[in-house]
């Protein structure tokens, strides 16, 4: 198979979708692999360092995707990478499809097959390639959100973990997942105060045997949510129900009980978002304002660390990719249901069912999926 790896092109992406190791692995089982020329370098890697395990460099995107059977990417398809894609070629990538329907409608017409990371499934039922960039977003969020919170920001002049006489921040974390969980770890660290709301209960127990005093967890509804932005600093808005859009939880009417200068960081922006005013934005212009709350809703928040964000989504990607190279999409996901749950569009076809629910489309199984 022809395995392409094009440079990204979402706004300060410095992401590449595969290392010189997995590189290095296909050419090992008799695949070619194509990489346009300087992918790599926004995680320092080089032209030389995958020439040096067999790839090809190709100068512009139209090389890599005319010419491979499989392209491995880190984030959606542009509209201008959408224009490249063709019938029966396999997408392999990050998509979030009930978040954009035009997307949806582009990957539909290019008659494409697109995997989706985020909605592939391990024999747990967990969420293996949406996991290591939920750690990378879920810390970075406490990061950038601390960052926000200085005055010259337009936050508060909070410093999260206060000092000797002076109060730490509130930190309000919704959801307890992945990203919350990673959240919740920083947070504490840098002494904040720390309180992590979910609607499952099992949940709630782990997580407050495992993390520090000053993390609290508390059952996720509508009054008590309420309540908690009356006191918040910081709320990290980490909701997630794979493959659909966010349910949303701060409506607007909410942010006129929280005090001026108070930061939103949504983790779920790429899939809508918890908060009824966040929109996606970019490393360029990550914040803005809304009734006085300040708003960061960059939706690839891990591409600003490209080098830890590659290494840690190639050691989880490779696996899937060699099989989906070795065996042909077909029989790889045949053989693994839980490949196969990645199948979102197929040929023209909407095969994941809340992608199709989302836009009011017909469903249709995947030709891949076991009877």
């Amino acid at each position: 198979m022809i395995v392409g790896i094009p440079k990204e092109t979402k706004t300060h992406e410095y992401r590449v979708s595969t290392t010189p190791v997995g590189v290095d692995e296909l050419v090992r089982r008799g695949h070619s692999v194509l990489v346009e020329t300087e992918a790599g370098m926004g995680s320092g890697i080089t032209n030389d360092e995958y020439l040096a395990v067999g790839a090809k460099i190709v100068d512009t995107p139209e090389d890599v995707f005319s010419k491979s059977d499989m392209i491995i990417k880190v984030k959606e398809p542009l509209a201008r990478e959408r224009k490249m894609m063709r019938d029966g070629q396999v997408m392999f990538t990050y998509f979030h499809f009930a978040a954009d329907r035009e997307l949806t409608d582009g990957v539909i017409e290019s008659g494409s097959v697109a995997i989706a990371y985020e909605t592939i499934v391990d024999e747990s039922g967990r969420l293996p390639l949406l996991t290591p960039m939920s750690e990378v977003a879920g810390k970075m969020s406490i990061q950038e959100g601390a960052k926000y919170l200085e005055r010259p920001m337009m936050g508060r002049g909070i410093l999260l973990g206060g000092v000797p006489g002076v109060e730490p921040a509130e930190v309000v974390i919704v959801g307890g997942g992945v990203v919350g969980i990673s959240a919740a770890k920083v947070a504490a660290g840098l002494g904040a105060n720390v309180t992590i709301m979910d609607v499952n209960l099992d949940r709630l127990r782990y997580l407050d045997d495992v993390m520090p005093a000053n993390v609290h967890t508390v059952f996720s509804d509508r009054l008590t949510l309420k309540r908690l932005l009356l006191t918040v600093d910081l709320l990290v808005g980490a909701v997630l129900i794979p493959g659909a859009r966010c349910p949303v939880l701060v409506s607007r009417e909410m942010l006129s009980d929280m005090k001026p200068g108070a930061v939103i960081v949504d983790v779920g922006v790429d899939q809508g978002g918890c908060c009824e005013t966040i929109r996606p934005t970019t490393h360029e212009e990550p914040t803005y304002i809304v009734d006085n709350i300040v708003h960061y809703g960059v939706a690839n928040m891990p591409g600003a660390v490209g080098r830890t964000s590659t290494f840690a989504l190639t050691n989880a990607t490779l696996p899937y990719a060699l099989k989906l190279a070795d065996l042909g999409y077909k029989k790889a996901c045949a053989e693994d249901p839980g490949l196969a749950e990645g199948i979102n569009v197929e040929n023209g076809r909407v095969t994941h069912r809340p992608v199709a629910d989302c836009f009011e489309m017909e469903f249709t199984p995947s030709s891949a999926a076991k009877r």
